[in-house]
């Protein structure tokens, strides 16, 4: 089974940090985020990984050649300019052959989700894409029907709201947790531009099934921030 980690973002939010080093490099339990995730998910049955770069692409080369891959079989998908999530997962499409399904993971997220459990629940519902969700705060909430389906997003600081097809007064909000299985289907669809794959998920809801995979069973943090990278390796220890 084939992962891609997203991991080419500047990391202004960890400055200092990432002064001199990729976001994927922040120091986590007297390791790194990016090898804390590769050996949490080669655990759980990944076997390859491709791994999108672009700040301080050399180090996180060097970093892996270093470890020797830390046993895996490891591609990097390095990008001139930030493709964002969908442009990103576009640009790496040759590297993800061979395959047919794909998990799509954040590096700055930190989780002891079940990412087998997930992905028996998209293959068993034939979807084209699975979404991590929780009950959480956030500004902007993706929207499901009572089947779990995608149907919307809302900003709840402005109002803003998309709908894949009508309107539905009775949603349910759910943040998004930055995992998620997609059908290899997917990779025919999406253009080499910049671009978040939330919008397209909201294009390709109108026909396509994307559900939502709750897991508040799990802890997961956002390791996006110094604040919660230090909150997420207290968490664990405890």
């Amino acid at each position: 089974m084939k992962a891609m980690i997203f991991a080419a973002g500047l990391g202004t939010r960890l400055y200092p940090i990432t002064k001199d080093k990729p976001k994927a490099l922040a120091p986590f339990l007297n390791e790194t985020l990016l090898s804390y995730n590769l050996k949490n998910l080669a655990k759980q049955g990944i076997s390859e990984f491709v791994i999108n770069t672009h700040h301080f692409a050399h180090k996180i080369e060097e970093y892996l050649s270093e470890n020797n891959n830390f046993g895996l079989e490891i591609k990097l998908s390095y990008e001139e300019e930030l493709l964002d999530t969908a442009g990103g997962l576009a640009f790496a499409a040759n590297l993800l052959e061979n395959t047919d399904d794909i998990l799509l993971y954040n590096v700055d997220v930190v989780s002891n989700i079940d990412i087998m459990k997930m992905y028996n629940i998209h293959k068993e519902n034939n979807n084209f894409a699975t979404l991590a969700v929780r009950n959480r705060k956030t500004s902007r909430y993706l929207l499901f029907d009572n089947d779990d389906k995608l149907i919307g997003w809302r900003n709840i600081n402005n109002g803003d709201e998309i709908w894949c097809n009508e309107k539905a007064e009775n949603a349910q909000e759910f943040a998004f947790s930055g995992v998620h299985w997609v059908n290899k289907a997917i990779l025919k669809q999406l253009e080499v531009k910049k671009q978040s794959i939330v919008p397209f998920y909201l294009e390709k809801g109108k026909d396509n099934s994307i559900m939502a995979y709750q897991h508040d069973e799990n802890y997961w943090f956002d390791c996006g921030k110094i604040e919660s990278l230090k909150q997420a390796e207290k968490g664990i220890l405890q």
